[in-house]
């Protein structure tokens, strides 16, 4: 069968003018047109070809000697060409650029963005991207260990736990919730430390350095953050995670940290609800 979406060996069944037409052997009633321009010279009717299939501007199913970015049960990178009312197109490596449905980015998207995505089969039998689904379709099997570095790929966020990233485009990774991640944004490249291996080979990562460095930063933030307030911080590290993620930007256990730090500095007090400058 000839299926969208598929590098296929089709068999040279008729010439014409504007191309040659293929077909399964055995299945010559079921053709496919491969346009002139990239047909192989002295090709004979009985030749085998490998070509990819796909649909042109006018949704007639075509095939084609290009090689595309992306086929079906693959995700891959791609760039965005231009973005329309009806969604965004992006360049997979043919004369027609693949459709990305509004439905199904994930952020919106503009031009020049690279993005993650996977390719589907819609209602009307066209080919197209998606953002969604990448998940499940990520392997597992990273050679990576804690404190390795790496560079991944935002591709999701979750409200409930945290920002999922492609390591290497390829490996499924999360930061975790609380970790603030509000700057990232979908598309963007990152670099991350490895924070934990899961049992299934899942990885969590961390933006933040290693606790001895990152308390130096933190601390610095929580007194900008005390100057902002006019030198009074209206809570404390008894506060509640929300409300420290929510101002300082940092886990309960990094600014309980970094408030230690000042504090044994003689830079802050601390009172029942609040943090003071001296």
């Amino acid at each position: 069968m000839i299926q969208l979406g598929e590098k296929q060996k089709l068999i040279v069944v008729k010439k014409v003018e504007f191309g040659i037409y293929l077909a399964e052997k055995g299945r010559e009633d079921i053709k496919v047109l491969l346009p002139a321009k990239q047909v192989p010279e002295d090709v004979k009717l009985g030749d085998e070809l490998e070509v990819f299939i796909y649909k042109d501007s006018k949704d007639r199913i075509i095939s084609t000697t290009q090689e595309p970015k992306l086929r079906m049960g693959e995700f891959q990178v791609l760039r965005v060409i231009s973005v329309q009312k009806i969604g965004a197109f992006l360049d997979w490596g043919l004369e027609k650029d693949l459709f990305l449905p509004y439905k199904e980015q994930i952020g919106k998207v503009k031009e020049k963005d690279e993005v993650l995505v996977r390719l589907y089969i819609d209602k009307s039998k066209r080919l197209c991207a998606s953002m969604k689904g990448i998940y499940e379709m990520l392997r597992k099997d990273s050679p990576y260990q804690v404190g390795d570095l790496v560079q991944g790929r935002v591709y999701e966020f979750s409200d409930n736990f945290g920002a999922f990233v492609a390591v290497d485009n390829c490996y499924s990774a999360l930061i975790p919730y609380p970790e603030d991640h509000s700057f990232l944004k979908i598309g963007e490249c990152i670099e991350a430390r490895v924070t934990g291996v899961k049992p299934d080979g899942k990885l969590d990562l961390t933006l933040r350095e290693k606790a001895y460095v990152q308390m130096n930063e933190d601390a610095v933030r929580i007194m900008e953050l005390i100057e902002e307030y006019a030198g009074v911080l209206p809570f404390n590290d008894k506060a509640s995670p929300e409300i420290i993620m929510r101002e300082a930007k940092m886990s309960k256990n990094a600014f309980k940290r970094a408030v230690g730090r000042l504090y044994k500095e003689r830079k802050i007090e601390i009172t029942d609800k609040s943090i003071r400058k001296i």
